[in-house]
């Protein structure tokens, strides 16, 4: 059984972490690109757009070898008397961030690269306040159990075992 994460699961948690925030608050450049490219067809990307795209591509490659980890060494399970809603909820919204932090960078490149408009209003609109409402909820679930429950669940995210 894993008691804690390793020190890579650690180090990519944050550095996804950090990632995504930077793309969801700096999509302005993007944003104005894909705009311009609506109304007057193609234009230059910006180093703003570029570093958006790249970001992207950052996170699905790290996400990819997290799931790699996540399936070659395991992750801690859930503290010793969690209740199982709170066990199914942590579960489901793990396997929700995942699959948005894999569909985000996909949907954009699809539409980007691709031209599907529709995947560019998905990304855009859908799944970047779906991945928001997620985020908050993953960080307010790990401070009612760090401060509430005091299970110790947070501390194996920050120091590995």
């Amino acid at each position: 059984m894993v008691k804690s994460y390793s020190r890579a699961q650690i180090f990519l948690h944050w550095a996804v972490a950090l990632l995504i925030v930077f793309n969801l608050i700096f999509s302005d450049a993007m944003s104005e690109l894909w705009e311009q490219m609506e109304h007057t067809g193609p234009a230059p990307t910006t180093t703003g757009a570029w570093a958006h795209i790249i970001v992207g591509l950052a996170v699905l490659a790290l996400v990819a070898w997290r799931l790699t980890l996540r399936v070659t060494r395991g992750v801690p399970h859930a503290p010793v008397g969690t209740h199982p809603l709170l066990k199914f909820a942590g579960d489901a919204g793990h396997i929700a961030l995942y699959a948005l932090m894999i569909a985000m960078p996909v949907t954009g490149l699809m539409a980007f690269y691709g031209g599907f408009d529709t995947l560019g209003d998905l990304h855009a609109e859908v799944l970047k306040s779906l991945l928001w409402a997620l985020m908050g909820l993953h960080v307010l679930a790990a401070l009612y159990h760090h401060f509430y429950l005091k299970d110790g669940l947070l501390n194996r995210m920050r120091k590995p075992g």
